[in-house]
């Protein structure tokens, strides 16, 4: 699979014209839903019928549920989700000034659990993580994105939007090669889009679960052939921090559904 979408990559880029400079004007900057198929958008639309929204409630009773040595719960410090958790999503990754760099949704979660819950981190892309992180994202479903507006952020939107123009891998491509110069086309059948993260985490009809921006981050990295990023790693931290920043004003949808 990632052999065949490194070649549909290459022949993307080989009919496409000139590669274009500069970023995608804000006004001009589209959802990934706008490119899907009527299909794609009714299962999105509908909670009964998205499966995402699986997670979502999955999340919600984890939300609840005592862990770790103090045998706490979030919502003893939390309360209701639906309004202390409200835009709360739409704000990261944000900056931590104990840790002195930012950190994702998921990150926040484990140091909470660390922290105050006194219990081991939930693996990355585990089923739980991503469920607690559906049910806090959903909370802000429709609100603004608003990440990176920290002053102590800039430095890390700047390292990500470095990363984000940087050529890599043995194809040669930038992320923005694709989703700034070449959106609209398609590449091995599906839309390419503009790539901003409104719905993080998505149901992917090609994974049939859902996931995390890093792991499309990492397998749009295998994609062009270069080696991916661990999780959790600096850099693709800085990297969502730049596509969330790059997204600003852009509602949220969690979870939004894709092929």
């Amino acid at each position: 699979m990632i052999f065949r979408r490194a070649i549909a990559v290459a022949a993307l880029l080989a009919t496409a014209p000139a590669l274009l400079a500069g970023e995608i004007p804000s006004d001009a900057r589209r959802s990934g839903y706008s490119f899907m198929g009527s299909d794609t958008r009714a299962m999105q639309d509908d909670d009964t019928s998205n499966p995402g929204m699986l997670f979502v409630l999955d999340g919600e009773a984890l939300w609840t549920k005592k862990e770790g040595s103090a045998d706490k719960a979030c919502a003893d410090c939390h309360g209701d989700a639906k309004s202390s958790m409200k835009g709360i999503a739409a704000r990261y990754p944000a900056f931590d000034k104990a840790l002195g760099r930012p950190v994702t949704l998921d990150q926040r979660i484990n140091l909470c659990r660390a922290n105050h819950q006194h219990a081991p981190p939930l693996p990355f892309e585990s089923h739980d993580i991503l469920a607690l992180s559906a049910f806090v994202a959903h909370q802000s479903r429709g609100i603004a994105i608003t990440a990176g507006d920290a002053p102590e952020a800039k430095p890390f939107v700047e390292q990500g939007r470095h990363l984000f123009m940087e050529r890599e891998g043995q194809l040669n491509l930038a992320c923005a090669n694709c989703h700034d110069d070449n959106f609209d086309r398609h590449l091995a059948g599906s839309p390419v889009t503009q790539g901003q993260p409104t719905g993080y985490p998505i149901y992917r009809l090609e994974w049939q679960t859902l996931g995390s921006l890093e792991r499309r981050l990492r397998s749009c990295m295998s994609g062009v052939r270069a080696q991916a990023y661990d999780y959790g790693a600096p850099e693709l931290v800085a990297l969502e921090l730049y596509l969330m920043s790059r997204a600003r004003g852009m509602p949220m949808e969690t979870p939004a559904v894709r092929p």
